[in-house]
């Protein structure tokens, strides 16, 4: 929790949602998390696990909580950050006059996310084990060998990246074009473009 740190300092210097950044600092702060710099946010753990982050985003500033979909959120000010999130959860903001009427949600919000920390709650993610292949891609895994082999090195977030990739594809020729365009940064061991 220092102030000095160089990572927070010019996080919090960003003139895009300064005020906003500062406030919702402020509340994970008095719930004694510890913080940090990660992926580029500030991010607050305690129990040396992630608890909170705080996101500045083109349209709105956000609290995104870790295991959000554990809270209960009576409030319901919580959102999925986007359509196959399973676990994070945002509460958005555009205004700072939004987060000072909320405070005491937020708070409460991050004194429970503290306890289901402390108390080592787990998010299922089973659903993520459980993407159906589709059908182009088994066949063209099926047709060779290679491509198989290296699809199964990679990651399993990599691999989840690949399959709703070319399961978001209405038409069959569509996917089969994916597929094809994907082939060889897979085979390089890459993810979804390229990274």
């Amino acid at each position: 929790m220092s102030d000095t740190n160089p990572k927070v300092e010019a996080l919090l210097s960003q003139p895009q949602w300064h005020d906003e950044r500062k406030r919702l600092r402020a509340i994970a702060l008095s719930c004694q998390l510890t913080e940090s710099v990660k992926w580029g946010k500030l991010c607050y753990s305690a129990e040396n696990g992630n608890v909170a982050m705080i996101f500045g985003m083109k349209d709105y500033c956000a609290l995104g909580f870790f295991k959000g979909s554990l809270l209960k959120d009576p409030e319901r000010i919580l959102v999925a950050p986007g359509e196959h999130s399973q676990a994070m959860r945002q509460a958005r903001f555009t205004q700072l006059s939004e987060i000072e009427a909320q405070s005491a949600v937020l708070e409460a919000y991050l004194l429970e996310a503290i306890a289901l920390e402390k108390a080592g709650a787990k998010v299922d993610f089973s659903e993520k084990h459980e993407l159906a292949y589709p059908a182009e891609l088994q066949t063209a895994l099926d047709g060779n060998t290679a491509l198989k082999a290296a699809f199964e090195a990679l990651t399993p977030g990599r691999q989840r990246g690949y399959i709703l990739h070319f399961s978001g594809a209405k038409q069959s020729s569509t996917r089969a074009s994916r597929i094809e365009k994907c082939m060889l940064d897979i085979l390089a061991g890459k993810g979804l473009n390229g990274r």
